[in-house]
């Protein structure tokens, strides 16, 4: 479901689900976005923030990283940052520092500056990928930073 496609109570309802998420009422804003689980990427990274957390429900892995792939699948760049996450952590799903690395650059494809800066360590860490400070330069600046670290 679209944000176009949206009748004007479910638009209320929506934002009255972002705004109990925003506001920590993490067990309204569960009952008021779990509606747009299906087909919304914004609800779904943020029931997935919820299931991973424990908040306004009963901590679910399984069902954190089911919301974070298909919000990060759908191409919403902090869900995708989120994915990446999971995977480099090994948080809700196995650790895997290949689909890691794919995840944070779809992101920061789009422009997103955590995921910029992440990709820019592990290169310069030779975290998952091997050592290499110009690529690492290029993210770093690419994220706004003039150096390295």
């Amino acid at each position: 479901m679209k944000q176009t496609d949206r009748t004007d109570d479910q638009e209320v309802e929506f934002s009255s689900g972002v705004a109990a998420f925003e506001a920590k009422h993490f067990s309204r804003a569960m009952q008021l976005l779990s509606p747009f689980a299906e087909t919304d990427a914004q609800a779904q990274h943020m029931l997935a923030i919820m299931y991973q957390n424990g908040l306004g429900t009963v901590e679910n892995p399984e069902q954190a990283f089911k919301m974070m792939q298909a919000s990060a699948e759908q191409g919403y760049p902090i869900a995708q940052h989120g994915l990446g996450f999971m995977y480099m952590q090994g948080e809700c799903v196995e650790k895997d520092s290949k689909k890691a690395i794919e995840w944070f650059e779809k992101a920061a494809a789009q422009g997103l500056q955590g995921s910029l800066t992440t990709l820019a360590m592990m290169y310069e860490q030779g975290e998952g990928v091997e050592k290499n400070l110009e690529k690492a330069k290029e993210l770093y600046q690419a994220a706004g930073f003039d150096d390295l670290g």
